[in-house]
């Protein structure tokens, strides 16, 4: 393992939140909303292109290139990390100096990573560990359908991603893991299973989306903390011909063969052409003892505000703010104390969740 810079975040109960990745799409709609309670300090690989927006909101921008050499110091209140952090470095700085830390970054494998890291490193300050999707949005409205229902034998998740919308460059990295098998749990039974498989056409907010498997962290978790024996999230688009394309290419078999380094720009730009705004939406069925609820998640502001609002609530939760501290160690979002008044709270942040109490058909069509 190479050796890390000394990078050092102290717990100042009053200092700012440290926000990584603070301007970028996501990480710059983070801070415009924790900014109306706390003051903001953003960093990234060029402090430059923060200023004028730390400016905006009354804080600060600093240099924190996570993949340099130059060590970073702080003293904040807590860490929301919004960008890749590939050595673990900010998590290892907060853990270190007992601040609360968020992160919502982090495909599945490297979740397993953070998790096995932090019980070494035995942090008396939460590490929440929200890469679910959409900042953790996903688990906590399962959560939420399972409180209601007693349990969650089964989680079925399924994504409309708008091809309108507003996005990051980072947004689109899962195409870096569409060639790479999963494992699931399905009926008890853990498998692996290839990603764009098993697609079904699921009514999401009234439209039919043609969806299918991707690797999202949720799919680990919810078995462990739920006890969810079958859990199954499915990604589509707003757009036919982007569905189809993409189908296209995993039958030609080019996230296999062009999984490399030197074929990422073409991976991302198959998908990488953020527009000027649309709508995030999400359906998420939960079963438990012959009775399914669902949820439809509704964000008309885009993914990355949903993904912001995420992190938000996240954030109160480490804090406390919400009357019910998280505690230390690793903790996922589905493992929120009340989940149905963090429905409140994704509500009064712009998220709109509509409850469906009626007995509903999982998404393929087959009655659950």
């Amino acid at each position: 393992m190479k050796r890390l810079p000394a990078d050092e975040v102290r717990l100042d109960p009053s200092g700012p939140v440290l926000i990584t990745g603070g301007y970028g799409t996501v990480g710059s709609e983070i801070a415009r909303m924790v900014s109306a309670d706390a003051p903001v300090l953003l960093t990234g690989r060029s402090a430059d292109r923060g200023h004028a927006l730390a400016a905006e909101l009354g804080g600060e921008a600093r240099t924190w290139d996570l993949a340099g050499p130059a060590p970073f110091r702080a003293a904040v209140r807590a860490v929301i990390s919004s960008v890749n952090d590939p050595d673990d470095r900010v998590l290892r700085a907060a853990a270190a100096g007992g601040v609360p830390y968020v992160d919502i970054t982090r495909w599945t494998s490297r979740l397993h990573r953070a998790a096995a890291l932090t019980v070494p490193l035995r942090p008396e300050s939460p590490v929440l560990l929200s890469s679910a999707w959409m900042g953790g949005v996903s688990s906590l409205v399962a959560a939420a359908l399972a409180a209601d229902l007693g349990g969650a034998e089964r989680v079925e998740i399924a994504v409309c991603w708008d091809t309108a919308d507003r996005a990051g460059a980072d947004s689109v990295e899962f195409m870096d893991r569409l060639g790479t098998r999963f494992e699931v749990v399905e009926d008890g039974t853990r498998r692996l299973v290839a990603p764009l498989t098993g697609a079904e056409t699921v009514e999401i907010g009234g439209t039919p989306v043609r969806v299918a498997r991707i690797d999202t962290p949720e799919q680990f978790t919810l078995p462990l903390t739920l006890g969810t024996t079958t859990a199954v999230t499915r990604l589509g688009f707003s757009s036919p011909a982007t569905t189809r394309a993409l189908f296209a290419l995993r039958r030609a078999g080019f996230f296999t063969w062009g999984s490399g380094e030197r074929w990422t720009p073409l991976r991302r730009a198959v998908l990488y052409a953020p527009g000027e705004g649309g709508t995030a939406r999400m359906r998420v069925d939960v079963s438990h003892g012959g009775r399914t609820r669902t949820a439809t998640v509704t964000d008309a502001r885009g993914q990355h505000h949903m993904t912001a609002a995420g992190a938000v609530l996240g954030l109160r939760r480490v804090l406390g703010t919400d009357g019910r501290p998280a505690p230390g160690g690793a903790v996922f979002p589905e493992q929120h104390p009340a989940p149905g008044q963090a429905l409140e709270a994704l509500a009064d942040l712009g998220v709109e969740v509509a409850l469906d109490d009626r007995e509903q058909p999982r998404p393929g069509g087959v009655a659950a």
